[in-house]
C-alpha cells in the first residue's frame, strides 16, 4: 500500500459513494477508499455481495472458500488496500464491512489481506509502514499462527488454520 491522502495535491475523487470516495493519486496512479463518514468499531460500514463467482484468485477477489473467491459488490470496495493496521473487515459469512478500528473522514480504509486469503494471487512487499507490517504480504498460509492470532480472520481462514494444524 503507498500512503496517499484525500486532500494530497496529486490526487483527486473520482467518485462518491454514501460511505466513502474512490481517490486516485495522479503520481501512483493507484486507486484507494477513503470515508466520507465516522465509524466506530464493530459498527458495519456496508453489506456487500458477490457479484461474480470463480474457482481461482486474482487480485481483485475475496476468498470465501476453498476454490471460492468472490469479486465485490458494490464494485468501489475493490479499492480498500492492505494494511498490516487495518480498519477494516471482510466478513464474508455476513457479508458485512465492519470497523475494527475508530474511522473519521478523510480516513483510508483498509484491510488485512491474509485475513480472507489463504493464498494471495499476487503477492507483494507491503509498503504500509505500520510498527506491526509483517513485510510480505502472501496470504494466511505463509504466517505463523501467532501472527495470524493478532487479527480477524474470517470463518472460512480460520478453518484452514485450523486444518493446518491438525496435519
Amino acid at each position: 500500500m503507498i500512503k496517499t491522502s484525500v486532500t494530497a495535491p496529486s490526487s483527486e475523487v473520482i467518485s462518491k459513494h454514501i460511505f466513502a470516495d474512490v481517490v486516485l493519486n495522479n503520481e501512483t496512479n493507484q486507486k484507494s477508499l477513503f470515508a466520507a463518514v465516522s465509524c466506530s468499531p464493530g459498527d458495519v460500514i456496508c453489506a456487500f455481495t458477490a457479484a461474480t463467482t470463480q474457482s481461482f484468485a486474482t487480485y481483485l477477489t475475496v476468498q470465501t472458500g476453498t476454490n471460492r473467491h468472490i469479486t465485490l459488490n458494490p464494485d468501489f470496495l475493490q479499492y480498500i488496500n492492505h494494511s498490516c493496521s487495518p480498519n477494516a473487515f471482510f466478513n464474508t459469512t455476513s457479508m458485512e464491512l465492519v470497523c475494527l478500528q475508530p474511522i473519521q473522514p478523510g480516513d483510508e480504509l483498509t484491510f488485512f489481506y491474509p485475513s480472507t486469503e489463504w493464498e494471495m494471487a499476487q503477492p507483494f512487499v507491503c509498503n504500509c509502514g505500520t510498527a506491526a507490517c509483517i513485510q510480505l504480504i502472501n496470504g494466511a498460509s505463509h504466517l505463523s499462527v501467532e501472527t495470524l492470532s493478532k487479527y480477524k480472520l474470517t470463518d472460512f481462514i480460520r478453518q484452514q488454520v485450523r486444518q493446518k494444524l491438525s496435519l
